[in-house]
């Protein structure tokens, strides 16, 4: 099998939860050699977080943390005691990177902030994850997904402009973080194998979605403009969700829509009565208008409009799809984008796959998430040559 873009790099994972563990998954996916650090009996708390496989509890049965936590070795490490900090120091020496997503000021109170770090491997990238960043004055502030989303702007221009505003599910502002998180990480590792110069990279969940989302702050910096969120009667064709007979199918427009073909396309004769001939005489009756697409909608089929939309209308529909249809979904399969993974505890899963596909450096995964401290033999005894003694005194004492 061809080697991953990151073969040979090695990195120091002590990170939990969401952002900081898909940073580091996508850097193992794609070879690099991840030790993930867990806390002693515990784990990462995301080892507790549902759903679980096959809706048994257990922490090697949480479907988020099996999927976040592909490729890498796990070992149990207490950092806040003396012995463990020296594991750490050890395992850093010979390091690339090392990512963390500890709330800000964590490690140096520790005694391990960014300059004793360097000051034990120069060259050493570290990749901090935190909600504001390591600086400013909301740094120590808490948060989850939906402040961040909040305060990010993304929150202000979804739902309906008659209701409050709304987010996507899940944690979206997590993952665009680690996406961010990885991609800086990539750039500071090729600066440090061009130049051997380590260096900090401070990412911010706010900052991460607050970058994404053109449409809103930065439309105001350009025009001084409030984007506002769309009112449910518009006049024209519905920018969200359509209900159809079997579910929900999504139309988008770009541009000046030509009304004849779409009355012919939704078979709506009533649509080109000369009262909804313009775009304010639409907005005037868009009660009426917005009734008459929702009765054409009702009578179709989700797939058959989509299939005609794009083979013979050239427009651009998408089907709302199911957890089911989408697992089903020929372009899926056709990519084989989604992936079995044999695990010792649950068994073989489908899990995503490559968030990209890459043709000479491939992404894949040669082993699932491993179990609490799978790993910690192979890195004490094999690779830093403690001792068993010692082992089972550091296991007796609480450091691992």
């Amino acid at each position: 099998m061809a080697q991953g873009a990151f073969e040979g790099i090695k990195v120091i994972d002590l990170t939990h939860h969401i952002a900081g563990p898909y940073c580091t998954k996508l850097l193992a996916d794609f070879g690099a050699e991840v030790i993930k650090i867990e806390r002693p009996g515990a784990g990462d708390p995301a080892r507790n977080s549902g759903p679980f496989a096959g809706d048994i509890p257990d922490p090697d049965r949480s479907l988020p943390f099996l999927y976040l936590n592909t490729n890498k070795r796990s070992i149990t490490l207490d950092i806040t005691s003396d012995a463990g900090q020296d594991i750490l120091k050890q395992l850093i020496r010979d390091s690339h990177l090392l990512v963390e997503n500890f709330r800000p000021g964590t490690l140096s109170a520790l005694g391990l902030s960014h300059e004793e770090l360097r000051s034990i491997n120069p060259s050493l990238v570290q990749v901090s994850i935190s909600n504001f960043g390591q600086t400013g004055p909301y740094r120590d502030y808490e948060a989850t997904d939906i402040v961040e989303y909040a305060l990010g702007g993304l929150m202000y221009i979804f739902g309906l402009n008659e209701r409050e505003p709304l987010k996507h599910s899940m944690n979206q502002a997590q993952y665009k973080a680690g996406v961010n998180a990885a991609s800086g990480a990539s750039i500071a590792l090729l600066h440090q194998q061009l130049t051997g110069q380590g260096q900090w990279v401070d990412v911010s969940i706010q900052e991460s979605v607050a970058s994404a989302i053109r449409d809103t702050a930065s439309a105001y910096g350009y025009t001084g403009v409030v984007k506002w969120r769309q009112p449910k009667e518009t006049g024209e064709i519905p920018r969200g969700p359509v209900k159809v007979s079997d579910g929900y199918i999504m139309p988008i427009n770009f541009g000046p829509v030509d009304w004849e073909s779409t009355a012919d396309f939704l078979d709506a004769p009533d649509l080109m009565d000369g009262k909804f001939a313009t775009p304010d005489s639409r907005v005037k009756n868009a009660a009426e208008f917005d009734s008459i697409i929702s009765e054409a909608f009702e009578k179709r089929e989700k797939f058959e409009i989509f299939y005609e939309a794009h083979k013979q209308r050239r427009l651009i529909y998408g089907v709302v799809h199911d957890p089911k249809e989408v697992v089903e979904n020929p372009q899926y399969i056709w990519r084989e984008f989604f992936k079995e993974i044999e695990h010792p505890v649950t068994g073989t899963l489908s899990y995503p796959g490559a968030p990209f596909s890459m043709s000479a450096t491939p992404w894949s995964v040669q082993t699932p998430a491993p179990t609490v401290g799978q790993h910690n033999r192979e890195i004490y005894e094999d690779k830093l040559g403690i001792p068993r003694s010692e082992i089972a005194r550091l296991f007796a004492a609480g450091v691992i």
